[in-house]
């Protein structure tokens, strides 16, 4: 719950507290704080026991958590039932990443293409594509804003 909280965050929440409730009130305020989040625990854990009671032998691995999306999808699809470790297995990634981009490239479809196919800038260069190569900004008549002309 309170993963993201740095130390300069804490120590600024505890410095915060103090200037708001005071030193003499922090102490039973924090003790007031831990008891009402004991009786929440505590009333949550009852109503999960009287739920698991009430629902019977049938949903004796019923968890709560299952009811999370994420948490019920991770499980459905870590189950073997339906083979899906076999179809992920089966996919390989780079091997459809180079597929695809000889496809972009035209090596393999230079010579189904019908018409007369002229030597790209990347069939010139061994057929790669330079992915750093910023493409060039697009011609603008437009005359830049001015916030302080407005």
């Amino acid at each position: 719950m309170f993963n993201d909280i740095g130390p300069l965050e804490l120590v600024t929440l505890i410095v915060l507290a103090v200037l708001v409730f005071g030193p003499d009130k922090l102490p039973k305020f924090i003790q007031d704080v831990t008891r009402t989040l004991r009786k929440i625990r505590e009333f949550s854990d009852n109503a999960k026991n009287d739920i698991r009671s009430e629902l019977g032998p049938e949903f004796k691995d019923f968890e709560f958590e299952d009811l999370n999306p994420k948490a019920f999808l991770r499980k459905q699809l870590d189950n073997d039932e339906l083979g899906l470790k076999d179809i992920r297995s089966s996919f390989d990634l780079k091997r459809e990443m180079a597929e695809l981009t000889d496809s972009v490239n035209g090596h393999d479809t230079a010579s189904a293409l019908p018409g007369p196919t002229a030597p790209t800038s990347s069939a010139a260069s061994g057929g790669r594509v330079d992915m750093t190569k910023k493409p060039e900004p697009a011609k603008d008549d437009r005359p830049p804003f001015d916030a302080d002309a407005t």
